[in-house]
């Protein structure tokens, strides 16, 4: 083995020891360790999305199609908590972890990560335990192509990620970040693809809520929950592309706070 090989190896097992004993100190910080503890990462966005779906239920929302109502606020909501969640929890991260950037191998990236992985856990543990629990109690059909559908996730969760970075560092610079970022994510909240199908939208409105990064992650986890119900319209290499662009901007922006933050 040579150096280079061992010097590699023993800074990422040395960044996989910081970021998971941030992630044990976010989630003791965050929900202590009486009642139920951490488990409310997981129960917190499920109680959120199960309470969406009951109301929804109750009222006999009419979503212009004989989708199953269920499946439809899972997967909507689902969608949505995963990145406004991850991009929230992101607006001045540092400001109350700024002391741990004291210690040697505690880096600014480390801190972002950890809460990004932390909010990314707990939102897909809630999908798929609602999932779970309402297709053995006969409210949803089992996903039709679950290969789809997790795709789909995963690069919604890659833009959560990146979205998470960009706007986590964007906060360090600018004060004005946390008041607008919070007005923009009440914006986009319903034109993200949760409530609606970009199918049920007329032809001029369909090619501009395309150009949303999000409402294609909804629409590929959508086209594998029901499969042949549906016609989708997302564009997995578009948000590739978007994901790709948005995480070279990010981390830029996060070397950049680093180096006006970390310790010399």
């Amino acid at each position: 083995m040579c150096v280079d090989d061992y010097s590699l190896r023993r800074s990422f097992a040395i960044q996989r020891r910081v970021i998971g004993a941030l992630l044990m100190r976010e989630v003791i910080t965050r929900y202590g360790r009486h009642n139920i503890g951490f488990l409310w990462l997981f129960f917190e966005p499920m109680l959120f999305t199960l309470g969406i779906t009951t109301l929804w239920t109750i009222v006999k929302a009419n979503h212009g199609s004989n989708l199953p109502i269920t499946a439809f606020a899972v997967t909507g909501y689902s969608s949505i908590l995963l990145w406004r969640n991850c991009s929230n929890r992101m607006v001045k991260a540092l400001e109350v972890n700024h002391s741990l950037l004291y210690h040697r191998n505690v880096k600014v990236i480390d801190v972002f990560a950890a809460r990004l992985i932390l909010e990314i856990a707990g939102a897909t543990s809630s999908c798929v335990v609602l999932t779970i629990a309402f297709t053995a109690a006969g409210l949803m059909e089992a996903p039709a192509d679950i290969l789809t559908a997790l795709c789909g996730w995963i690069l919604l969760a890659w833009f959560a990620f990146a979205l998470g970075l960009a706007v986590g560092a964007a906060s360090e610079r600018a004060e004005m970040i946390e008041r607008v970022w919070h007005i923009i994510t009440y914006l986009l909240f319903p034109l993200s693809g949760a409530a609606f199908m970009v199918d049920w939208l007329p032809k001029n409105a369909q090619s501009l809520i395309l150009w949303l990064p999000m409402v294609h992650g909804t629409e590929m986890i959508r086209h594998g929950y029901f499969g042949g119900q549906v016609r989708t319209y997302e564009d997995p290499v578009y948000l590739i592309m978007v994901n790709l662009f948005l995480t070279l901007i990010a981390l830029a922006l996060v070397r950049e706070t680093s180096r006006r933050v970390e310790p010399e």
